[in-house]
């Protein structure tokens, strides 16, 4: 039992960190491409605001690539833009496998319980015999608690697993559309939407 407690512990620290920094609002602060063009527009766009930008959140880190080599051509520009995409990536998907791991292991766990168990049980009856049947049941009981307490880790940790790659598919799918519309803008080949 210790090692699936210990599993539900770190399964639900995943889950309470991964949902405050996936927040929406902190991966993709609103019209931060609206603030960027707003600033290039108004010639204060320098290396001080990219900066800030750059700290403001992980689509600020991607925008921020690309403002940097604004006077390249676009490819330069996404070029950079996808280099340090990739890492942003990489952090939005922390600590995602080792939910999937515990989401895997834990029922195998709790199986593991209930076949030392078992093997407890058995070896009870060819010690004292068959006895009891009342004893023996509990001592079944008992060992397929384990069981059950490896699936109550396994099946929250899988939808919370599933949902969290669902959720950071999406958020990368929003950045690379959000990029993609500064390069754009910045290169003078899109009107900026108001």
């Amino acid at each position: 039992m210790a090692p699936i407690i210990a599993c539900s512990v770190i399964a639900v620290a995943v889950i309470f960190e991964r949902l405050w920094v996936l927040r929406r609002r902190r991966v993709l602060p609103p019209n931060l491409v609206a603030r960027v063009w707003q600033l290039q527009k108004n010639g204060q766009l320098s290396s001080q605001q990219i900066d800030v930008i750059r700290r403001s959140s992980p689509l600020g880190r991607i925008l921020a690539a690309g403002l940097i080599n604004r006077r390249h051509s676009r490819e330069v520009m996404k070029e950079s833009i996808e280099e340090v995409g990739r890492q942003v990536v990489h952090e939005l998907e922390r600590y995602l496998n080792t939910l999937g791991t515990i989401a895997s292991i834990a029922p195998l766990l709790g199986l593991l319980g209930t076949v030392i168990g078992m093997i407890e049980v058995f070896a009870a009856i060819v010690g004292a015999g068959v006895g009891n049947p009342g004893e023996l049941a509990g001592g079944i009981s008992k060992a397929l608690i384990t069981t059950a307490a490896g699936l109550s880790v396994a099946i929250p940790a899988i939808i919370a697993h599933r949902y969290f790659g669902g959720l950071v598919d999406r958020l990368v799918v929003d950045m690379e559309e959000e990029a993609l519309k500064m390069i754009e803008i910045m290169q003078g080949q899109r009107e900026r939407d108001e």
